[in-house]
């Protein structure tokens, strides 16, 4: 019997259960971009495309998500296409993974329970759009987001394009740092803001190519628990305009105040929000930053195979 502290125990799919035995490179990625992050039925091709962006760095993509109460790691196309079908799919953080494999519920995982499920079925590199932090106001409303504990507990490498804009980003690098996480950026000390390359805040440590941040994470995890957070940033010309970048948020932070939206229920409310205002601009950057985090984890969880145990 699994310890009672143990996760639910993932379900593999062949091909991610047949590289991590051969000790392939294999990259998770989550599912809750694809049933809250992005509007359908745009969701269901990206799906295909990120899946394919992992494949053309040199792994194999595992979508995580929890169908009927079971963790599966790598999904069949008919299991993504009801993750990006069903409009009443959970948000699955790593609190609500007791719930729904207790009662046998379904839902599409967040980057702190995509993590926990990564590492507990033996992956090591994740993609992921940006990750969650500390909310503005967050002295007043205690709202910081449990992706940053759990990446204080989970050894991983988490590829991403920084934080999501609508948070503090300084703060959240102070609870990082507080949280003994490791984050570099990818060939730059400049941490990106998600849809914009420059956050306005600065990073100690940087590496310059996947090798580099194989290696980071192949200390890290002799020395300790805990992720590598690797920053990749956008390319300038790649950008959401940073002029429209500023009111758009500005915009939909008032929307959601005014609508009395908290806590979970901030983030998919805030991108719907910019999605509309921006005409689709976000939704194309997001596709873009998700699509070259991507690629990038497969190059690091091909070093990360290639290098010395």
């Amino acid at each position: 019997m699994a310890p009672a502290n143990s996760p639910p125990h993932p379900v593999l799919s062949a091909e991610v259960a047949d590289a991590l035995a051969a000790g392939g490179p294999v990259v998770a990625l989550e599912s809750t971009l694809l049933a809250h992050g992005l509007p359908r039925p745009d969701n269901r091709a990206a799906a295909d495309d990120v899946e394919a962006a992992v494949r053309a760095g040199g792994a194999v993509p595992a979508t995580i998500a929890v169908l009927d109460g079971v963790p599966h790691v790598g999904l069949t196309p008919a299991q993504v296409d009801r993750v990006c079908a069903d409009p009443d799919l959970a948000k699955l953080g790593v609190r609500d993974l007791p719930v729904a494999a207790a009662l046998g519920l379904s839902g599409a995982t967040t980057v702190s329970s995509t993590a926990l499920l990564a590492e507990a079925a033996g992956v090591a590199v994740f993609a992921t759009g940006g990750l969650g932090g500390v909310h503005r106001l967050a002295s007043e409303t205690f709202d910081e987001s449990a992706d940053l504990t759990a990446l204080s507990r989970t050894s991983v490498v988490v590829v991403c394009a920084g934080v999501k804009s609508i948070l503090d980003v300084p703060a959240t690098l102070e609870r990082l740092e507080s949280l003994s996480v490791t984050v570099v950026g990818y060939g730059t000390t400049t941490f990106p803001g998600f849809y914009v390359a420059d956050s306005g805040s600065t990073l100690d440590w940087s590496v310059a190519d996947a090798e580099q941040a194989a290696a980071v994470f192949a200390v890290r995890r002799r020395l300790t628990r805990g992720a590598v957070v690797v920053a990749n940033p956008l390319p300038a010309d790649e950008q959401l305009d940073p002029v429209l970048h500023d009111r758009v948020i500005a915009d939909a932070l008032a929307a959601a105040d005014a609508a009395g939206v908290r806590g979970k229920a901030v983030t998919p409310f805030v991108l719907d929000h910019l999605h509309r205002a921006s005409e689709g601009a976000t939704l194309a950057v997001n596709v873009r930053l998700v699509l070259r985090n991507a690629e990038l984890a497969g190059r690091i969880a091909a070093a990360l195979a290639a290098s010395p145990a």
